[in-house]
């Protein structure tokens, strides 16, 4: 009973520190060494200060910030609770959120005729998604473009220099990464006075 029960603890000692403390150690460590800004979680400063992460969707209210996804992690926005609403295609709850956004979005952009692209009025798995398709942030473009007193066709070009292509040019969607691309906007035209 002794050599099973000894046997036994030395395999859980030996398990737990290689997958508990070897392995974690070097995943992190190979990680810092070939993607760093990845691995301290793709942090954005200006001015010295950490303004966000490119990973992690922030809310934007403010008529002059593009918005991104609405959020359904936790209160919104909740990167320690992230997920999805889980909310099926039946739910009346979900069709209530998606009709009521989609109003939101019409007198938000009320220059706009089409209609509201799917990402500004559902949101994503996680509830933090960074980005938006480029449909959804040229449908804000005008609204932008008003509230910073600029030529709309400025802020189509600004959008295009920050609109993401395909991964590899085979992976995934074109994409835009709103925190960066407000981040753009306030370097080119400031926003005064105001907050987002």
């Amino acid at each position: 009973m002794w050599t099973y029960l000894r046997s036994a603890l030395v395999l859980v000692v030996v398990m737990t520190a290689l997958t508990g403390l070897a392995y974690p150690l070097a995943v992190t460590g190979l990680a810092e060494m070939i993607f760093p800004w990845t691995a301290r979680g793709s942090l954005i400063e200006e001015d010295g200060r950490v303004v966000g992460s490119a990973l992690i969707g922030q809310k934007f209210d403010n008529p002059g910030y593009f918005h991104g996804r609405p959020s359904a992690a936790g209160e919104g926005y909740d990167a320690a609770s992230s997920g999805g609403s889980n909310l099926a295609p039946s739910s009346r709850k979900l069709v209530d959120d998606v009709a009521a956004r989609v109003t939101a979005e019409r007198q938000a952009n009320p220059d706009e005729k089409g209609g509201v692209p799917v990402d500004l009025v559902t949101s994503s798995a996680s509830g933090l998604d960074p980005h938006v398709t480029p449909a959804a942030a040229a449908y804000q473009v005008k609204r932008v473009a008003a509230a910073r007193h600029v030529q709309a066709e400025e802020v189509r070009q600004l959008l295009a220099r920050h609109t993401e292509g395909r991964d590899l040019g085979v992976l995934g969607e074109s994409r835009v990464n709103v925190l960066k691309l407000n981040l753009a906007l306030d370097a080119h035209w400031p926003l005064r006075g105001q907050g987002d």
